[in-house]
């Protein structure tokens, strides 16, 4: 008797390739740990590409559905207060195309003021488990939760007594079971068409990871100056930048006292360091009475009126001066200047003494 082939119940995806279309997503996605599909049909380029973003965000999207009020939530936090707590390093290992995605949320945990390095588990079997210490925190990532290599490493945490941070997608699993927090993105479906290589798993990994990096930064009150402290170069670097790091100081702080005249000042001004194109006025005590530019120079001499020279400058500065504190962001000082379009800015001190000047060629050197 001959039987009947039963019937192929996994979801279908249809793909139209006609141009203009776009692919349907499947809606129940099956579990990547069966047995692989054949391969499917060949599709455009575009509508492949189109796919794999469609099936990688929706695995995000049902990851992330009721995850801040459900158990995967809750193990989540406890995972965020393990790390807070952490007194060594976040030592985080994983295999393969794992061991990526763990390198990048390490380097993530890392700049964000969280101490971090990655262990590749082969080599921590060699020797390098040696650079694991008390107070550390292990995270490892396995999709299967079976890397035997990972799990090896698991094995040598567990009888250092570590705290053991599970990424998984099987809750079962070894390195499952044996966590003691556990993030588990569930049993997920690739998104390559032969549904092998690691697609959506990773991307799930990477996108929970970079949710425990961020929530620590956030409970950690890390803000922007203290990234900044991490990022000193590249555009990142300019942009957090303090004014502090960039106005001209010390000797090369152009500060003349009220009641000079133009002339003397000029002198004092044009023997300063960096022969700045403005004197900073101050009174008897050091505080900021005004600025006097170049610009304020040339309109006081408009017409020929030399005689002017021998006034106080006072007479002629800019009594109430845009200005800066020395913890300001440089770009907020380039801000300022272009938008009320001036060339410089005093910084000054809670009393308000002058404490540096900002002059636009400045920022511009340093990229800004």
């Amino acid at each position: 008797m001959t039987q009947e082939p039963r019937p192929d119940l996994r979801p279908e995806i249809r793909i139209d390739t006609r141009e203009g279309s776009s692919p349907e997503t499947r809606s129940n996605p099956s579990d990547s740990h069966a047995a692989p599909s054949q391969p499917s049909a060949r599709i455009r380029p575009a509508a492949r590409g189109e796919l794999v973003l469609r099936i990688e965000a929706e695995a995000i999207g049902r990851l992330a559905d009721g995850f801040a009020h459900g158990p995967r939530g809750e193990a989540f936090a406890a995972a965020v207060q393990c790390v807070l707590g952490c007194q060594g390093q976040t030592v985080v290992t994983g295999m393969g195309k794992a061991g990526l995605v763990g390198q990048k949320i390490s380097a993530t945990l890392a700049s964000t003021g969280t101490p971090s390095f990655f262990l590749h588990p082969a080599e921590a079997l060699h020797g390098d488990l040696g650079r694991i210490r008390p107070g550390d925190v292990v995270l490892a990532l396995s999709n299967s939760g079976e890397t035997a290599e990972v799990n090896m490493v698991m094995a040598a945490v567990r009888k250092l007594g570590l705290p053991l941070i599970g990424l998984t997608g099987r809750a079962d699993s070894t390195l499952g079971t044996h966590s003691d927090h556990l993030l588990d993105i569930g049993r997920v479906e690739e998104a390559c068409p032969l549904k092998l290589a690691p697609t959506a798993s990773t991307t799930l990994m990477l996108a929970l990871g970079d949710a425990l990096a961020m929530a620590v930064l956030e409970e950690r009150e890390f803000g922007p100056r203290d990234y900044a402290v991490f990022h000193p170069a590249g555009s990142l670097g300019r942009r957090l930048m303090r004014v502090d790091e960039v106005m001209r100081k010390g000797d090369a702080l152009p500060l003349v006292l009220a009641g000079t005249s133009v002339a003397d000042a000029l002198i004092q001004t044009s023997k300063t360091k960096g022969r700045p194109g403005a004197s900073l006025v101050v009174d008897a005590d050091g505080v900021l009475s005004g600025i006097f530019t170049d610009g304020d120079l040339r309109r006081l001499l408009e017409g020929g009126s030399f005689e002017r020279l021998e006034r106080p400058i006072d007479e002629f500065m800019a009594a109430q001066p845009k200005v800066l504190a020395p913890s300001d962001l440089a770009v907020d000082a380039h801000r300022l200047l272009r938008e009320n379009r001036i060339d410089m800015a005093p910084v000054i001190d809670e009393s308000r003494r002058p404490v540096g000047l900002i002059d636009v060629q400045d920022l511009i050197e340093v990229g800004i």
